[in-house]
């Protein structure tokens, strides 16, 4: 008895499910690394309304993606995971799970100590800590607020500075048009007076 094949498509394992956070955050950023990790998936326009605003940038998913491999490269991915937890928290559709995700938010982004602790000043995380026994959707409004200024005030200035960046908005198809002239004219004057094996074409 013959035993049956499985094939199986390609699976992205690398996101860290094991972490607390990613309960909170998958159904917010499942769709991101598709979509903005194909090369040229960004055009040059779509790069500079990222520099228009912040609000701009995070508004879409290409924009966000992209934010976040930059903050990881500083070590301060947590900001923005907080932040893609909170806009998630914000759409829960009942009390009853407002509890749980306000739990693991707490846990993971706020209390000392956090395995991924933001930079909130004491009032903040005072006011935070209070609402915690009655969880409503604005409970993290005030440590969100805080978060989203700090990465807007020094984080994304940086952005639009960084090479990847500057990269994207350089990467105009007229910059790419001599090299297909040279590549054509490379060809013909190649092949002048040899006779390759077509067939292998």
């Amino acid at each position: 008895m013959e035993n049956p094949l499985l094939l199986f498509p390609q699976l992205n394992i690398s996101a860290s499910k094991d972490k607390p956070y990613y309960k909170v955050t998958k159904s917010a950023i499942k769709e991101e690394p598709h979509k903005a990790s194909k090369p040229g998936s960004v055009s040059p326009e779509e790069a500079v309304k990222w520099g228009e605003s912040f609000d701009k940038l995070l508004s879409e998913k290409a924009g966000l993606d992209a934010f976040t491999k930059f903050l990881k490269t500083e070590f301060s991915e947590e900001n923005i995971e907080f932040w893609i937890a909170c806009e998630d928290y914000k759409k829960s559709k009942n009390a009853h799970e407002l509890l749980p995700k306000a739990k693991t938010i707490f846990e993971t982004f706020i209390q000392k100590d956090a395995p991924k602790e933001v930079n909130l000043d004491f009032h903040t995380k005072e006011v935070t800590s209070q609402s915690m026994g009655q969880p409503l959707r604005s409970t993290f409004d005030a440590a969100q607020s805080t978060v989203y200024r700090l990465m807007e005030q020094d984080s994304y200035p940086r952005f639009l500075r960084s090479a990847p960046y500057l990269g994207l908005l350089q990467a105009r198809p007229a910059a790419r048009a001599p090299l297909r002239r040279r590549s054509r004219s490379f060809t013909v004057s190649d092949f002048k007076g040899v006779r390759p094996d077509l067939t292998v074409w």
